[in-house]
């Protein structure tokens, strides 16, 4: 955690919440903020995040000198980080699982962990843990960035529309705070990659070795509007580029990304 300062607590609301604050307090960024229970958690479009005793709840507040632009793809400076952490906490192997699943690769063979565009990580085809960036603009002018990560160490949710796990589910027990260090640890040396957003082009290659359901269908929901077709690429803006069945090359922005049956589906 070279160069990094910690506020710990045992409860909180959201760790990006207090990210922002300290960041609209002045706090030049460069903080870890973690926290044994999160009780007002939250995903993309505000949706809940629950994050028990024993599961991972971290927010990683950055304030960089890079446009809005490129601070954005700070988010896939947070998936290549959480991807090596988890991938050198669980096992070889693959168990696939799930309806929505999708093999990940590593070295060009199949590997139990993949990075669902545009926030999510998969184990064995399940969500294993999310995360969540959101940007705060301040009064110099610069973006406060908060870099949310939540990791079902103990326990994964249940009733949700898609399959989820957990390290425990997995066969591995690691406690939160040994998960954070190891992605503390792999966060330091993929935000040095990144470099002020001039390595993002290396970083968005290390994404994509480690993507899940590359060739393969897709369904993408936009506010209701399911868009099919084959997940063909990220772009060198990290931007989801799929083959729609009338062979059009679509830019996706936004959206819900499903793989497997449920894409494949046509009700």
């Amino acid at each position: 955690m070279a160069g990094y300062r910690l506020r710990s607590f045992e409860t909180i609301g959201s760790t990006n919440t207090e990210a922002l604050a300290a960041a609209a307090a002045g706090d030049t960024g460069g903080v870890w903020f973690v926290t044994a229970q999160q009780n007002a958690g939250r995903g993309r479009r505000g949706r809940q995040w629950e994050s028990p005793v024993g599961n991972l709840a971290a927010t990683l507040l950055i304030v960089p000198e890079s446009s809005p632009t490129l601070a954005a793809t700070l988010g896939f400076v947070a998936g290549v980080s959480l991807n090596r952490a988890l991938s050198s906490i669980l096992p070889s192997g693959l168990v696939k699982i799930g309806i929505d699943g999708a093999d990940g690769q590593s070295d060009g063979s199949k590997a139990r962990i993949a990075l669902k565009w545009p926030n999510d990580v998969l184990a064995d085809g399940a969500k294993l843990a999310g995360i969540l960036l959101e940007a705060q603009k301040l009064s110099d002018g610069r973006h406060a960035i908060a870099i949310g990560f939540g990791v079902n160490a103990i326990a994964a949710p249940q009733g949700l529309p898609y399959p989820a796990t957990s390290l425990l589910d997995l066969g591995v027990s690691r406690d939160a705070q040994s998960v954070f260090e190891a992605l503390s640890d792999a966060w330091v040396d993929t935000f040095g990659m990144w470099n002020d957003g001039r390595g993002i082009g290396d970083v968005l290659k290390q994404w994509r070795a480690s993507a899940a359901g590359i060739g393969a269908p897709v369904a993408v929901n936009q506010n209701g509007e399911v868009l099919r077709g084959i997940f063909e690429t990220i772009d060198d803006e990290g931007r989801l580029i799929v083959r729609s069945d009338d062979d059009r090359r679509i830019v996706i922005t936004a959206g819900d990304v499903h793989f497997g049956a449920t894409a494949s589906a046509r009700s």
